[in-house]
């Protein structure tokens, strides 16, 4: 049985994060969505939940929510089939009210190549093309 990954990421609209993530590519899949959350498909294996900050919070015990504008919590990579798609989400996030960036890693694009990636919320992934091994 393959891996999967659940990403989630505490927002404070979930409707207007929602529409964000599609326009980037995601699907939404209804059967694991609500008022509280929207599960956001890449793929079978890659899923980002957007979790409104009450839901999200039952998780966290004794802790608070990051402010994710001004301070990181985490950094998701996932791979996308090519630099044109990893171009794509960033450009599609900077036209539906997101942001990207790039980071020189000091690898040459033609092996790898990433763009830095921050929703409405300011919670930050990572498209990222690789060349085959």
């Amino acid at each position: 049985m393959a891996t999967m990954v659940f990403v989630n990421y505490p927002v404070k609209d979930v409707a207007a994060s929602t529409k964000f993530y599609e326009a980037l590519g995601f699907k939404k899949n209804e059967d694991f969505s609500n008022e509280q959350s929207s599960s956001m498909m890449w793929d079978d294996h890659f899923w980002i939940m957007l979790l409104n900050h009450d839901f999200y919070s039952q998780f966290l015990k004794d802790k608070k929510i990051t402010d994710t504008k001004g301070q990181s919590g985490t950094l998701t990579a996932f791979s996308v089939e090519s630099p044109d798609k990893v171009k794509q989400i960033a450009e599609a996030a900077k036209a539906n009210g997101g942001d990207y960036f790039s980071v020189d890693m000091g690898i040459e694009e033609d092996q790898m190549y990433s763009l830095e990636v921050t929703d409405l919320d300011g919670n930050q992934f990572e498209p990222v093309w690789m060349a085959e091994i």
